[in-house]
Order: structure tokens, then C-alpha cells, then sequence
């Protein structure tokens, strides 16, 4: 795995999710064997134990919530990397180009919008309703090798593409000085 793709995968938050699900997959263990021994165990200590394990998946999600910015409608983004750029791209259909916004903030791309309806008929019968209409945001952590100053994007036929170059590695020569 490429040390982008780790550093997103950290910054999501999953190895410590993954982290934290195995120790209370451990917790449960334990019990479940308390339980084995004690043929009779308490119903009491055990509805506890539930509740308590509820509270930590909702503490859970709350941190969730709280670490990241709310988005109205979330953009499906493809991201990838090539041997120079490091891109993101995204089908963004009835949208304008000057209704998109982009811009770099604490190494987080941004993007935002707003995707209006054009036929707002007030008396309109859904069969089957799937078309997201309003405001939408992605925010994408950017790698630390990458050249914010350069970031290109275009927008055509619906699909938004921005490209990030990556920093190029210098080589510098260090003189060693005599003693």
C-alpha cells in the first residue's frame, strides 16, 4: 500500500477504529467466558455490560461527527495518483462552472457547490426520487508531498478533475568539513 493511501487511511480514522473494535471484541470474549463458568450469570451485570458497549459506538460516532465538517450532500470523488499528480475526480452533472468552488485549507482540499433544481413544479409525484438537488461538499486530506501552490483543475463535460502535482525530491550534496 502506497504511503498515500495509508496516511488517508489514517487520517479517516480506520486503523484506530479497527484498533479500538478489537479490544472490545477482547471485553466481550472475557465476559463470554465469565459467563461459561458462572452457570447462573447475572442478568443485572450483564444489561449493564450491553448499555455500556452501546454508549461507546454512540461516543463513537459522535467523535466522528465532531472531527469532520458536515457536508449537505456528499460528492462521489475518484482519487488516484500518477507519477507526477496526485488527482481527484469528480462527475458533477448540472452544475455550473462557476457554482464549484476549490480551495486548499489546513492540507485539506475543498470542494463545494450547489446543484438547483431547474423545474421546481410544486406538484410534482415521485415514483422513484434519487437526484440530489442543493448544496454539496467533499473535503479530501492531501498528502504531504504534494505542490499546493500548482493545483490545476478543469471541468468538462460534467466531470470536475483537479490535479495536484507532487513535490519533486532534491538532491543536495553535503560537504563534510575537515576537523
Amino acid at each position: 500500500m502506497s504511503p498515500l493511501f495509508k496516511k488517508l487511511k489514517n487520517n479517516i480514522g480506520l486503523d484506530q477504529e479497527d484498533e479500538k473494535d478489537d479490544e472490545e471484541n477482547e471485553d466481550e470474549e472475557d465476559y463470554d467466558n465469565e459467563d461459561e463458568e458462572d452457570e447462573k450469570p447475572d442478568r443485572k451485570e450483564k444489561k449493564k455490560k450491553e448499555k455500556r458497549g452501546k454508549n461507546r459506538h454512540e461516543e463513537k460516532r459522535d467523535k466522528k461527527q465532531e472531527e469532520w465538517p458536515e457536508s449537505k450532500g456528499r460528492l462521489a470523488a475518484d482519487i488516484y495518483e500518477t507519477e507526477t499528480d496526485f488527482c481527484i475526480q469528480a462527475p458533477i452533472a448540472g452544475v455550473n462552472q462557476e457554482d464549484i468552488e476549490i480551495f486548499v485549507e489546513s492540507n485539506v482540499l475543498v470542494i463545494r457547490g450547489e446543484r438547483t433544481e431547474s423545474d421546481s413544479t410544486p406538484e410534482k409525484k415521485f415514483f422513484h426520487k434519487e437526484c440530489y438537488w442543493g448544496p454539496f461538499s467533499r473535503q479530501t486530506m492531501l498528502p504531504d508531498d504534494v505542490n499546493t501552490q500548482r493545483i490545476v483543475a478543469s471541468f468538462k463535460k460534467g466531470i470536475l478533475v483537479i490535479k495536484i502535482p507532487k513535490k519533486k525530491e532534491e538532491k543536495r550534496k553535503i560537504s563534510i568539513e575537515m576537523s
